[in-house]
């Protein structure tokens, strides 16, 4: 699966990805809305991943979503 299909159906991944980061808060995953860019973000914000840790996060979350 691609960052895309998570992306257009984040609504359905959102709790995946509540499951996965119990720290994002619903109004993260409001923000963060189906974007990579600022998921990692929130990864590093909030659990203090360095930006490689972030990526390889949101790799491994969509490739569980596949």
């Amino acid at each position: 699966m691609n960052w895309d299909t998570i992306k257009g159906n984040w609504k359905q991944y959102k709790g995946k990805a509540q499951q996965r980061w119990g720290k994002l808060t619903n109004d993260d995953l409001d923000v963060i809305d189906g974007k990579r860019e600022e998921l990692e973000g929130r990864l590093q914000e909030r659990y203090g991943y360095t930006r490689e840790r972030a990526e390889k996060e949101c790799k491994a979350f969509c490739e569980e979503c596949a």
